[in-house]
């Protein structure tokens, strides 16, 4: 009987931890497909996304080095909702090619559970839930992610509540959970052990 391959997408509001979780799964054996650095390999310099990127928004959005000036970017879409859209036809297309490559790739190097890091997975709707088995929410309420945030990146208050409400709500990411990890008021051993109770039924 051919053992089965679980594809997880784990997913969380910023400064949720749950990069830490995902070196936690990764630790026992998974292998970790991560939406946001092909993202940000696409928008940096000489990424796959840029000559479209420039064509469509400008010089502006360009930074020095010639990667996506993605606190401009920030500010332009929390300006304006089309040029959000516009950003994701670029990017997205892209993002889920390179997914499905490296997704194939650890398939074919033996993993038999593959985690979707997507910090956008809620508000991507079904395109994201389609591919795959469950969800994993990694939560905390909002001061929770200011403090981490702030904590990590020096990013000033009125800056990460604009990310956070770009984001989808906490009860957005809760009600498309299968399986919730609570990250506030909880140790780091405390934390690793709940992905490792979940670890376990996924045959890690």
């Amino acid at each position: 009987m051919t053992q089965r391959t679980w594809r997880i997408g784990l997913t969380g509001g910023i400064g949720s931890g749950k990069s830490t979780v995902a070196g936690f799964l990764a630790q026992r054996g998974a292998a970790i497909i991560d939406a946001d650095a092909i993202s940000r390999s696409l928008t940096a310099p000489g990424g796959r996304a840029m000559e479209s990127i420039a064509r469509t928004f400008g010089a502006a959005m360009i930074g020095p080095d010639g990667a996506m000036n993605r606190q401009a970017m920030r500010e332009r879409i929390f300006r304006d909702p089309q040029a959000k859209r516009q950003l994701e036809h670029i990017v997205h297309p892209l993002v889920s090619q390179i997914t499905a490559e490296q997704a194939q790739a650890a398939v074919q190097a033996g993993r038999r559970v593959l985690v979707f890091d997507v910090p956008l997975l809620v508000e991507s709707g079904q395109r994201w839930r389609q591919q795959i088995d469950r969800v994993i929410v990694v939560d905390c309420d909002i001061p929770t992610q200011q403090q981490r945030v702030m904590a990590r990146s020096g990013l000033a208050t009125d800056e990460i509540e604009r990310i956070i409400q770009l984001q989808a709500s906490r009860a957005q990411r809760l009600a498309c959970a299968d399986v919730v990890l609570v990250n506030q008021g909880v140790s780091f051993d405390e934390l690793e052990a709940q992905v490792l109770q979940v670890a376990s039924d996924f045959g890690l």
